[in-house]
């Protein structure tokens, strides 16, 4: 199915190369580079944030970073934090989370936050936790980051009582939302509103046996439309569940096509922080900003403290 004319282009453009060409995974960011041997942000005091702070979404708005991520207290409850930056690395935390458990299906958490912006009001997606088998991707609204509206879960026809992970796009393409979204595999889900969301039968990206995304593959941050097509960060593991990061471009003129794809990592474990932690063995990218030729991603690691990562792209 074609949703847009210019994926047409951007297709040909990519794929229909000379013999003696780059391969197309040369079009995929390469090598991720951390910007501090330690990380930015780590747990702090005897409340909500003191157990684990990790897998922040970052977006550039108002001359500033955004960072919302998720914190856990000494129990494991996750909330989410609210952070800003004006350079992405030394952030100003609120000293309380601007989103907190809410009823019987959130007892266990909010989880793993992705922001994006749609016009004034901030769209949130985030994993609602009951604290024992049910776990469901839901939305909020915000117009300020501080006051949510809850939109209950994304896929309710489909979802079942485990969905986890959504990357909306923040442009619609021929009128229609697309967000990436599964914790095994990724699929795809296409909205008019982004309020209500219809779920593509058909995998778009699954773990590849042998390889480092063999034990299961799901969303990074939210997707970014650029002139090589949509670029998907997304997270992998392997049979051991040791994580690590990857990349894809999709066509914009079908998301669920797939242009190109990490054959290895651009980023994995290996810090200190990232070796050990509350579970180790753990790079996880949620957060993404691409300007100035540079693109920025924010990661947990070892799903306890927080760092930063950049390349030069394209």
């Amino acid at each position: 199915m074609r949703y847009w004319n210019l994926g047409i282009v951007l297709a040909s453009l990519a794929l229909a190369q000379p013999a003696n060409a780059q391969p197309v995974s040369s079009l995929l960011p390469q090598m991720l580079i951390r910007t501090s041997d330690r990380p930015i942000l780590e747990p702090r005091g005897e409340d909500w944030e003191s157990l684990a702070v990790f897998n922040p979404s970052v977006i550039w708005d108002g001359g500033q970073y955004i960072m919302l991520y998720r914190a856990q207290d000494q129990e494991g409850v996750s909330s989410i934090g609210l952070a800003i930056s004006k350079d992405g690395v030394t952030f100003q935390r609120e000293a309380q989370p601007v989103f907190s458990p809410d009823g019987m299906a959130e007892a266990g958490g909010v989880e793993d936050p992705r922001l994006i912006k749609l016009g004034d009001s901030y769209l949130l997606t985030y994993t609602a936790y009951d604290g024992r088998s049910v776990a469901q991707l839901q939305a909020a609204t915000s117009p300020d980051l501080h006051r949510w509206t809850r939109l209950g879960p994304m896929l309710a026809q489909s979802g079942g009582t485990w969905s986890k992970s959504g990357a909306v796009l923040a442009q619609p393409l021929d009128g229609l939302y697309f967000m990436y979204y599964g914790d095994k595999v990724i699929q795809l889900a296409t909205s008019p509103d982004a309020r209500k969301w219809t779920a593509e039968a058909a995998p778009v990206l699954s773990p590849r046996p042998g390889t480092w995304d063999e034990g299961g593959v799901e969303p990074g941050p939210p997707p970014i439309l650029t002139p090589r097509g949509i670029l998907l960060i997304y997270n992998g593991r392997n049979r051991n569940n040791v994580y690590a990061v990857g990349a894809a471009l999709l066509d914009p003129g079908d998301p669920a096509h797939v242009l190109a794809r990490s054959e290895m990592p651009i980023l994995k474990a290996e810090r200190p922080y990232e070796l050990r932690g509350t579970v180790p063995n753990v790079v996880f990218v949620e957060g993404m900003v691409w300007k100035g030729g540079q693109l920025e991603v924010w990661y947990g690691g070892g799903d306890r403290v927080i760092g930063r990562a950049v390349v030069k792209w394209p």
